[in-house]
């Protein structure tokens, strides 16, 4: 089996995200963030700390998690206004009564970094320009990096979120995969995903994906990042079981991750760039 591990790609593309940032002056990325979730807190300081390594400045935006629905749309409206800043950012979980669509809806789609403004998933649906979210952009990058086939093959993609499951649909669509979407309603879920050639775990649920949901030398895709009992990451798959039926397989962490964080700083120097 070979592993799809994602730091080559992700190093090659902060390389790029360097070079672009360089070209025209230097991007600012707002990351608004309102939890005391430690794992989201986490993130967002990688974010800003792989950001100054390519010389973006990224300002993280803390509105604390008694923030009200209406500051944070105040907060993304006036950043989306802000001719300093070329990105902006929604970090998840919000406060409780705040719905992350709605208030994705206030980014300027010319700022939308991470594909979370409903105007951004409809045109990624219609095949015309806008950011994909980071996550859904990794998968696809990292199955172009390792030279797997997409076009006519059978895709599965278990997980219907607006940030991965349902645009990667499109964007494997695009690829001309044959795509089905499976979520918690889907029956026998083993017997749907036993029949792809390219499997997408994307839910959040740590090992939900066993040998008997993969069929021999697929290849497959963990998106998930769940706690594990020692304080690490672990995936959706669980990858000693898979490892003896998949082709390929991608590891946690190590995998989509560390690209998901350097398609955001790509697209953050693309968006300092537009006309």
């Amino acid at each position: 089996m070979k592993t799809l591990t994602g730091k080559e790609l992700a190093a090659a593309i902060r390389v790029q995200a360097q070079a672009e940032a360089a070209a025209g002056g230097q991007p600012r990325l707002a990351v608004v963030v309102a939890t005391d979730d430690e794992a989201s807190l986490w993130y967002v300081r990688s974010i800003a700390k792989a950001a100054a390594g390519v010389g973006i400045a990224c300002d993280l935006v803390d509105l604390g998690p008694g923030a009200r629905p209406e500051q944070i749309d105040e907060t993304l409206t006036r950043l989306s206004g802000d001719p300093g800043v070329h990105g902006v950012m929604l970090q998840t979980p919000l406060p409780p009564g705040a719905s992350a669509q709605w208030l994705a809806a206030a980014i300027d789609p010319r700022k939308d970094v991470d594909g979370a403004n409903p105007l951004s998933l409809g045109r990624l649906a219609a095949g015309l320009p806008a950011f994909a979210p980071a996550t859904a952009a990794a998968v696809m990058a990292l199955l172009d990096h390792h030279q797997v086939e997409l076009e006519g093959r059978r895709a599965v993609v278990v997980g219907r979120s607006t940030v991965v499951g349902k645009p990667l649909a499109h964007l494997l669509l695009d690829r001309h995969a044959t795509v089905t979407v499976c979520h918690s309603r889907t029956r026998d879920l083993a017997a749907v995903t036993s029949t792809a050639e390219v499997l997408v775990a994307a839910v959040g649920r740590a090992g939900l994906i066993g040998a008997g949901h993969v069929a021999p030398g697929a290849v497959v895709i963990d998106v998930g990042t769940n706690p594990a009992d020692d304080g690490g990451l672990t995936g959706d798959v669980d990858f000693e079981a898979v490892a003896g039926v998949a082709g390929a397989l991608t590891p946690v962490p190590g995998g989509v991750g560390p690209v998901t964080t350097a398609l955001l700083l790509r697209h953050t120097a693309r968006a300092a760039n537009l006309p």
